[in-house]
């Protein structure tokens, strides 16, 4: 039987584990960022929504029901963090649409964009010419990142979450061999131990943010 108050009494509830949750998860998912934070988004929304309006599912299944979606988010959050595969089958990863003024059909054909597409994202990005684009970048979010021939100081994140990214050394012109050389200098002698680490083009510098919370500034030579 339909009752107002067992509407206010989920409403209360699903406020409450909302609120929880964003707190566990970290603020990413107030402005998503990945498929996985829209999805969180969507499909707690869903249970809420669908929940509090029927009189035939309890108190006691909605919090089982809460409780297990919180559970599968924050194992999956959890793996994606910390197994470079399972986070790339999740969320995927950064494409290179453009580099040095040429256009990676390949890439775009595996980003399932069509051409039109591909120049839809860079005349919003305010590029009319890839002639003018030393790397076009498209995000996890579906988000065009454009840089520009001649932009100094650009930032290269080349490893996130332990993992080297080969795209960025092979834009830097640097191999495995020196990085590894360059982090030893540093005292890092696991990569997995970098949470972070970004070099800027015309600034010879690393930024390290190691696991252990530990926060580095490297610097090249």
């Amino acid at each position: 039987m339909f009752t107002y108050s067992d509407v206010a009494l989920k409403l209360i509830v699903g406020f409450l584990f909302i609120t929880v949750l964003i707190n566990l998860t970290g603020k990413g998912n107030l402005a998503p960022t990945s498929a996985m934070d829209q999805l969180q988004n969507y499909v707690l929304g869903g249970i809420i929504g669908g929940v509090i309006y029927n009189p035939a599912i309890t108190m006691a299944q909605f919090l089982v029901i809460l409780l297990l979606w919180a559970l599968l988010i924050l194992v999956t959050r959890y793996l994606k963090t910390h197994i470079h595969w399972f986070g790339k089958f999740i969320e995927g990863e950064p494409i290179t649409l453009v580099r040095n003024g040429e256009m990676l059909v390949e890439n775009c054909i595996r980003a399932n964009l069509s051409a039109k597409d591909v120049d839809f994202k860079l005349r919003t990005a305010g590029v009319y010419d890839i002639k003018d684009v030393k790397r076009a970048i498209l995000e996890q979010n579906g988000q065009l990142t454009v840089l520009n021939r001649g932009e100094g100081s650009i930032r290269y994140p080349v490893i996130v979450d332990g993992q080297i990214d080969p795209d960025v050394l092979d834009v830097m012109g640097k191999d495995q061999e020196w990085l590894d050389a360059e982090l030893s200098k540093q005292g890092v002698d696991n990569i997995r131990d970098v949470y972070w680490a970004t070099y800027r083009e015309n600034v010879p510098r690393f930024k390290i943010e190691v696991q252990h919370l530990i926060t580095r500034p490297i610097r090249l030579a």
